[in-house]
């Protein structure tokens, strides 16, 4: 029984999708992940932005990428997510 509960929760990592929207740095990106809420109290469609900074072990990723990120280990001082996956290439 390897899969017990305590492995199953820990091994469970949040995954984001955003656009890369600064490749300057040397296995970094930076990537911009938009979404709406609603304001609990005027009911009104807000849209939020977060960056994250994303460690690029193979510095693949462009600027206007869509990509997916996971959460890490703290890499450095600000980065704590990797990049997954490539969703779609920029044009």
């Amino acid at each position: 029984m390897s899969d017990t509960p305590d492995e199953t929760v820990r091994n469970r990592r949040k995954v984001r999708q955003g656009i890369v929207v600064s490749d300057a740095r040397e296995k970094t990106i930076t990537v911009e992940i938009r979404d709406s809420v609603v304001h609990p109290r005027y009911q009104k469609t807000v849209g939020r932005r977060t960056r994250l900074h994303v460690h690029d072990e193979l510095n693949d990723a462009r600027r206007g990428d869509t990509v997916r990120v996971a959460e890490t280990r703290p890499m450095s001082k600000t980065k704590r997510w990797r990049l997954e996956s490539i969703v779609e290439r920029a044009r």
